[in-house]
């Protein structure tokens, strides 16, 4: 008996080759220096921050170089994967509109590319293709170690300080005889294959990762596993190889945690003689807690998730735009030169990524935010309230479609300005903010007219509705009508003077105004005083006065 017989044995049904896979995935048709990259999560969980950060850089790399930018799904780990989390990973990307120029999307029945299938769990012939070939060669072997013995040999390793894995003497079964190994197989006996790692722990290899520099390496000479016993699926590692090999590659996305498993990769690319990726590992996204800066966590901080952001309803621009000023350093001049230009321009530099982490910053993103809800116009910043309210506040929807151009108008308070307010920080905050313009919500209000003779309000307001509230009003009649009734109450109509002489005036205009704002709004800081009695208009004006 021979290794192929062996082979044969453990995958009888595999008769193509690796150059059969290498023909139906030809070399791909691109310009020069046109980059390959993909996003490629497990849908172990739901999609967070972390995750953006890399789509946005596998975006822009590929964009930039006019080169492909794919979704590929590795699901081989079955046992821990959370329904719905596919369909999210394909919401986001919807969402931002970094949609996938190559993907699969199984719930809807849609591929677009020729280089799938882009799901792992259906390319279990092509990796079991592969490792075959590897048995063949004698670079790999069925391992029988059960669980009980590997938990054993960890803890001793752990106790006698030794490196976590099979190796040396701990790999038992690396040299079994083919007949023996043939004979346990028949018996029934579970195994996983493992790589006979050719590495020397004591040899160092270099490595040039796009964003940390050249990098020294120790070689890997554990033998890693390649197929799992339970399900025969392909370990992460050894996917990853196949996929990015036939899928044509270019250049891998991911965080510095997976820095660790560079000789692995590397091993597995030398193994096969095939052209390794190129190497990007970004920093981890950090946050300041109090005094200190620490890993953002999915567990502790809500804005983690992406869901967060849309829960809150911050435009996708400012996410975007927030997540890029991390990306590199020097975004934020680059966008100032260039303010309407797409970020996908950006000359984005792997070596301009910090090395300590990217801080991501919750009040840059609402300055961001706000800035650029600031120069919307009413229509599109009532449609993007109105969309977000469709799902998160049914009663605020309800409320927006019966008053839509009335909604509108409240929007446009002071939005045609040279210096627009910056009032609005998301969606869901301007509900708070325009609340007492609707008279669904302007009920049983209590109103606090701070230190004012609640008579002398009465009395100023009744005027005010009886001798001098004009709707048709421009805004110097409205504010010259309001000093004629600052005059019938001897309140003082320039403040200097009233600084100078508080003593002479029972108040200043500025009570005066503030007395009616409060009769209409409840609150004692609103915008433009005379916009919001032109929207709320004659009868809600009246209404609300009488109601003092």
């Amino acid at each position: 008996m021979n290794k192929k017989d062996l082979a044969d044995l453990i995958f009888p049904d595999i008769t193509k080759t690796i150059e059969d896979y290498e023909k139906e995935y030809p070399e791909r048709k691109l310009k020069e220096n046109a980059k390959v990259t993909r996003f490629a999560p497990s849908p172990t969980g739901f999609m967070h921050i972390g995750n953006f950060m890399a789509v946005l850089i596998d975006y822009v790399v590929a964009k930039s170089s006019e080169g492909i930018f794919y979704l590929r799904n590795e699901d081989t780990d079955k046992s821990r994967e959370v329904k719905g989390a596919v369909e999210y990973i394909r919401h986001i990307l919807e969402t931002y509109n970094l949609n996938p120029d190559e993907y699969e999307y199984r719930d809807l029945n849609e591929t677009k590319g020729d280089y799938g299938p882009y799901i792992q769990s259906e390319r279990i012939e092509i990796y079991h293709t592969f490792i075959k070939h590897l048995l063949i060669e004698g670079k790999a072997y069925p391992c029988f170690l059960t669980q009980e013995e590997m938990d054993f040999i960890r803890e001793s390793q752990a106790r006698d300080k030794r490196r976590i894995g099979i190796y040396g003497r701990y790999a038992k079964y690396r040299n079994l005889s083919v007949e023996e190994a043939i004979e346990r197989i028949k018996k029934g006996e579970k195994y996983t294959i493992r790589l006979k790692s050719p590495g020397d722990f004591n040899r160092k290899f270099k490595f040039n990762d796009l964003a940390n520099g050249e990098m020294e390496f120790p070689e890997n000479d554990i033998d890693t596993p390649i197929m799992k016993s339970k399900d025969r699926l392909p370990t992460y590692h050894f996917a990853h190889l196949v996929d990015d090999h036939l899928m044509q590659t270019t250049h891998v996305v991911r965080g510095q945690e997976w820095i660790s498993s560079i000789p692995i990769h590397y091993e597995l690319f030398k193994t096969f003689g095939f052209k390794m990726p190129k190497y990007i590992h970004i920093p981890l996204i950090q946050k300041k807690d109090g005094e200190k800066v620490r890993k953002i966590s999915k567990r502790l901080d809500p804005e983690a998730r992406m869901s967060y952001y849309e829960e809150k309803g911050y435009p996708t621009y400012a996410i975007i735009e927030s997540v890029m000023t991390i990306i590199n350093s020097n975004y934020e001049a680059w966008r100032e030169g260039h303010p309407n230009s797409p970020f996908t321009d950006f000359p984005f530099s792997p070596k301009k990524m910090s090395s300590s982490g990217a801080l991501f910053d919750l009040d840059k993103l609402d300055n961001i935010s706000k800035n650029y809800i600031s120069h919307l116009t009413k229509e599109e910043v009532y449609e993007g309230v109105l969309k977000w309210s469709q799902k998160y506040d049914e009663g605020l929807y309800n409320i927006l479609t019966k008053y839509k151009d009335y909604s509108m108008d409240i929007y446009n308070i002071e939005r045609c300005q040279k210096k627009p307010r910056k009032d609005y920080t998301n969606w869901s905050e301007i509900k708070s903010k325009t609340w007492y313009m609707y008279d669904e919500y302007f009920k049983n209000i209590k109103y606090d007219f701070k230190d004012y003779n609640i008579d002398d309000v009465r009395k100023i307001l009744k005027t005010y509705i009886n001798n001098y509230y004009n709707e048709f009003d421009t805004e110097e009649q409205w504010f010259n009508n309001i000093k004629l009734l600052c005059n019938e109450f001897n309140y003082a109509t320039n403040i200097k003077e009233y600084k100078e002489n508080k003593e002479k005036y029972s108040g200043s205009v500025i009570d005066v105004t503030n007395m009616i704002r409060i009769a209409l709004t409840s609150l004692d800081m609103t915008p433009n005083l005379y916009n919001i009695i032109k929207i709320l208009g004659k009868e809600r004006v009246i209404k609300r006065i009488e109601n003092i």
